[in-house]
């Protein structure tokens, strides 16, 4: 292990770098070797290609929280409902009369099949949320401690700059003396 990742950890993290969690150590080391750490997630960036079921789970959950969805259905009920009506009242012979058992049987049917594809595709949508979140942390973390280095190097700087200006003014006080001093033996002399 490098020695400066060690340093890196230990001043500006505040741990030693085999105690750190896999995400401060991939930090330390990107800081250290100068590395982006930015990357696109998105799934069209990534070689993670969804399998079809993922695909269509994703597709399904999609549709099914839609309002098209929503006005379909409304749509499909009120029609099974007036179909029925309608052929009860004419014929006295419903398929699904009142209280439309067949249709609540259809009804529970789409909510067991719906409930575990929606699930299915926002544990999905969650595991992807989740490694956003994670790279979401080490960015930041790399930010903020490559913001410490800033600081660290400009507070030398500025430390280096006050030493010259201390150099320099000791220069000009010795220059002044040696002024009053040749000011005063002229004076020595001439009063002489």
């Amino acid at each position: 292990m490098a020695l400066r990742e060690h340093h890196i950890a230990e001043e500006l993290m505040g741990a030693q770098y085999e105690a750190m969690d896999e995400h401060m150590q991939r930090v330390a080391r990107h800081l250290t070797d100068r590395h982006p750490l930015s990357r696109n997630l998105a799934p069209h960036h990534t070689h993670e290609t969804p399998s079809p079921g993922q695909r269509a789970a994703d597709a399904m959950a999609r549709f099914g929280g839609s309002w098209t969805f929503i006005f379909i259905f409304i749509l499909i009920l009120i029609c099974w409902v007036i179909l029925n009506s309608v052929i009860l009242l004419r014929y006295d012979r419903a398929f699904d009369p009142y209280p439309y058992i067949l249709l609540n049987l259809f009804l529970s049917m789409l909510a067991s099949i719906q409930a575990p594809i929606i699930l299915m595709s926002q544990n999905r949508q969650a595991e992807i949320d989740r490694r956003q979140a994670e790279h979401d942390y080490e960015v930041n973390l790399k930010a903020e401690l490559e913001i410490l280095l800033l600081h660290e190097k400009m507070d030398g700087l500025r430390e280096q700059q006050w030493q010259d200006l201390i150099q320099l003014q000791q220069q000009q006080i010795a220059l002044l003396e040696k002024l009053l001093q040749e000011k005063s033996l002229q004076t020595v002399s001439t009063t002489n």
